[in-house]
């Protein structure tokens, strides 16, 4: 297994293309992901009872084998009542007779500002463009992954090869956009982050599981902002090209679908509105890997451990603060809190006591830690043997003024 430097068109059999249809003034703003061939796949959706349309029109779907995947950023279409699930479905319509497939193999998807109804006429002309410009290669890639943004500022990609243990070689690969709104919960069938996994592997039977497994170790672990959008979408998508054996029950090939979606997902976070920091959290000694989870979605989520991160304040009480509403078990004369790797680590926390005097040497050293672009903190709940990561970042004086500015 080996990271490869590659996108959503890498894998055999795959193209995409990115196009400006007039949503935006000038950036791209229309992407479509097409299989040259029949696929398989599954999908994870926003939890946010305020589903946006493309969410509704997808979640009524039955099929999840899907083609091909449209696209649009600058326009949520979200809150847009029936006349949004019919643009949504206008836009699969659409998509499937450019591409001579059934609309039930295309995918729908939206991002942008919540509350205002699409330019259809546009996406029309856009979806149109965008079928006779598919292509393969790092242009495409990279127009697709553009085409998707909206206060991102970089595009977001990973892609990994392995080879399968007859020596097939397959590739997964994948895009993904998200800056602000950021607290997914997606779970299969039921910023937005928007994230969409290709690979050229065989598999035999949906692969629902496995996807939330991957989501749930990626995804559903990372927080910008604390707000669950209206629009997120996960999607994987499998259709065999390389042949060889099926993955379904691969342990190797669903951890290279893990480590894409880690990557994309870390990704978000470190190109969070306004963030300067990328916060790792590692939960160890928690009741079962389901407790650690929780508790450290709930810290990362914190305003307030947020907030500390980005003054470089140790303040450890903010992250035990959080620990406690979490609902996760621990043992407080066994909790353990430290910040940093290797030999600049330094406990903040432990046996039930403050580590740190005011104005000490440690107090300074940890100040130094705190400053520095990746910051990683361990806590150890002392009660069992479960463990997870969470991913996050800080909270600026940026992240405000980019939201109270955000349609003007």
């Amino acid at each position: 297994m080996k990271k490869i430097n590659g996108g959503v068109t890498t894998p055999l059999g795959w193209m995409a293309a990115g196009v400006h249809c007039g949503i935006k003034r000038e950036r791209l703003d229309l992407a479509l992901i097409y299989s040259e061939r029949p696929t398989m796949g599954a999908v994870t959706y926003t939890q946010n009872r305020m589903r946006a349309a493309p969410v509704e029109y997808m979640v009524a779907r039955e099929n999840n084998d899907i083609r091909a995947f449209v696209v649009n950023s600058g326009n949520a279409n979200a809150i847009t009542g029936q006349q949004g699930l019919e643009d949504a479905r206008a836009m699969a319509e659409l998509t499937a007779k450019a591409l001579d497939l059934d609309p039930s193999e295309i995918g729908v998807s939206s991002t942008g500002v919540i509350g205002r109804y699409l330019p259809m006429d546009k996406i029309s002309a856009g979806i149109t463009k965008a079928a006779g410009e598919l292509a393969r290669g790092r242009k495409a890639d990279h127009r697709a992954a553009q085409a998707i943004l909206t206060t991102d500022k970089v595009i977001k990609e990973a892609a990994i090869q392995l080879k399968l243990k007859d020596g097939t070689t397959v590739t997964v690969a994948g895009m993904a956009k998200g800056s602000g709104m950021i607290s997914p919960s997606m779970k299969v069938q039921h910023a937005t982050t928007l994230s969409f996994i290709t690979t050229d592997a065989v598999l035999t039977r949906p692969p629902e599981e496995r996807w939330q497994e991957a989501i749930d170790k990626s995804f559903n672990v990372i927080n910008v902002d604390g707000d669950q959008s209206t629009n997120d979408i996960s999607a994987f998508m499998a259709n065999g090209a390389a042949g060889g054996p099926p993955v379904d029950d691969d342990t190797q090939f669903w951890n290279a679908v893990t480590k894409v979606a880690q990557s994309l997902a870390k990704q978000v976070v470190t190109d969070g509105e306004g963030a300067t920091k990328l916060i790792e959290l590692k939960v160890t000694g928690a009741k079962d890997h389901a407790d650690a989870r929780r508790a450290g979605r709930w810290i990362i989520s914190s305003s307030l451990v947020k907030t500390a991160v980005f003054g470089a304040d140790p303040n450890f009480g903010r992250v035990l603060a959080a620990l406690g509403n979490s609902g996760a078990a621990f043992n407080i004369d066994r909790v353990r809190l430290t910040i940093g790797t290797g030999g600049s680590t330094i406990s903040l926390f432990e046996r039930g006591r403050p580590q740190l005097a005011p104005c000490s040497e440690g107090e300074v050293q940890a100040r130094k830690l705190l400053s520095q672009k990746r910051i990683v903190m361990t806590l150890d709940l002392g009660v069992g043997k479960g463990q997870a990561e969470a991913w996050g970042c800080d909270l600026s004086y940026e992240y405000v003024k980019i939201n109270a500015e955000y349609t003007t």
